[in-house]
């Protein structure tokens, strides 16, 4: 996730931006933020179990 964020800021800064690879780091960025959220709780979790 860090690596597509590196390679998405260089293709930013070079003067002739290829928009594939900058399409596939948003979407590798997008992958591992969703994953990341999977492992975090809900802060309602607590709230969750108490009502089942």
């Amino acid at each position: 996730m860090i690596i597509a964020i590196i390679i998405a800021l260089y293709e930013q800064v070079k003067a002739d931006k290829n928009v594939y690879v900058m399409v596939v780091a948003v979407v590798i960025f997008m992958f591992g933020m969703m994953q990341l959220s999977a492992k975090t709780p809900s802060k309602n979790q607590d709230k969750d179990d108490e009502n089942v």
